[in-house]
């Protein structure tokens, strides 16, 4: 099993050396309340050489299609090949209320996405006439044809999914499956999923790429360690609409409903401390890495039983220097018997 490090844009830059001079394999870059993904990435690609790169994700409802893979070709051909496209619709009120991008027929969308963005990095031109995508959309309109920046067409292309449906979708159009809040057993439970939808497509599993996001805090008493993670999984619990929130219908589906009722209201109320203290400690440890380098080497292998391929380390400690410090931490704890490689 591979590491990756999902980098928060103050840090991104130190902390991706860093991983890199420790081996790690993957960096990415979360798009949403705090930064965007594109920016972010280009200045660790300018002072990086060997790690790969990918946004955690880019939001679908953000960006037209042609645009994002625009922006692919460029990061790809900056980072010397190292660039991967990760993609995601985000929630149903992130892509309403911040880009006024409806959330309606989302599988349907996200294919015809994926469609039009393979095959703009097909260097051919973008003709292309679907339910969701029309371009051009008459015979006025000259298509678009990306030769202003090499284009790889085999691009790997990683899509973020949570349910049943989305995820039978992403193990059919996709390379790889970026997952969040999930357990060992979550994710043995959704490549079921993935591995129908690459049945569907004739493919197999070998080469699929299984990354999910994992928060990971380090002591030696897991609940002082999980104290740091509690506003992160309140915040995606309590963001937006609760009938319509993916992160809120994750929690009602682990078994924490009343839980994330406490969180969400006191979100709406504006007390984000009283909503982090809702989170169970049971939730996060379920979710999460927490304690010592053994406790932390036994759950990560549980991640690797379960399927695993690239282990994502969501680092939320307040510096760099403390996020360098968990990543050391998970390098010993992944390959206790191997020495840091330099690069």
């Amino acid at each position: 099993m591979k590491l990756a490090v999902f980098l928060a844009y103050h840090s991104a830059v130190e902390v991706a050396v860093g991983a890199e001079r420790l081996g790690v394999d993957f960096a990415l870059v979360p798009e949403g309340f705090r930064s965007d993904a594109v920016s972010v990435l280009g200045a660790v690609a300018a002072r990086t050489s060997a790690i790969a790169l990918a946004p955690g994700v880019m939001q679908i409802p953000a960006r037209t299609p042609v645009l994002t893979a625009l922006t692919a070709a460029g990061l790809d051909a900056l980072s010397g090949g190292r660039f991967r496209l990760a993609l995601g619709l985000s929630n149903p009120d992130v892509s309403l209320g911040w880009y006024g991008v409806p959330f309606d027929r989302p599988l349907g969308r996200i294919r015809e996405y994926v469609d039009v963005v393979r095959l703009a990095l097909s260097g051919e031109p973008v003709r292309y006439r679907g339910k969701h995508f029309r371009l051009p959309p008459d015979e006025s309109a000259e298509p678009a044809w990306l030769h202003a920046a090499p284009v790889r067409g085999d691009l790997p292309i990683y899509l973020a999914a949570v349910g049943p449906r989305n995820l039978e979708l992403t193990g059919e159009i996709a390379d790889g499956w970026i997952g969040v809040f999930n357990s060992p057993d979550g994710i043995a439970e959704a490549l079921t999923h993935v591995a129908a939808g690459r049945a569907r497509a004739g493919k197999s599993m070998a080469g699929f790429e299984v990354l999910p996001s994992v928060p990971i805090a380090v002591d030696e008493d897991p609940r002082v360690a999980a104290r740091s993670l509690r506003p992160y999984f309140a915040n995606f619990i309590g963001l937006g609409s609760k009938e319509r929130s993916v992160y809120f219908a994750l929690a009602v589906r682990l078994g924490y409903a009343a839980a994330a009722e406490r969180i969400h209201e006191a979100i709406r109320a504006g007390d984000r401390a009283a909503a982090a203290a809702a989170v169970p400690f049971e939730l996060i440890d379920r979710l999460s890495l927490l304690g010592d380098e053994r406790r932390i080497r036994a759950r990560m292998a549980e991640y690797a039983r379960a399927g695993v391929t690239t282990l994502g380390l969501t680092l939320l400690a307040p510096t760099a220097a403390a996020q360098l410090a968990a990543v050391r931490v998970a390098v010993a704890a992944v390959a206790p018997a191997a020495e840091p490689v330099s690069r």
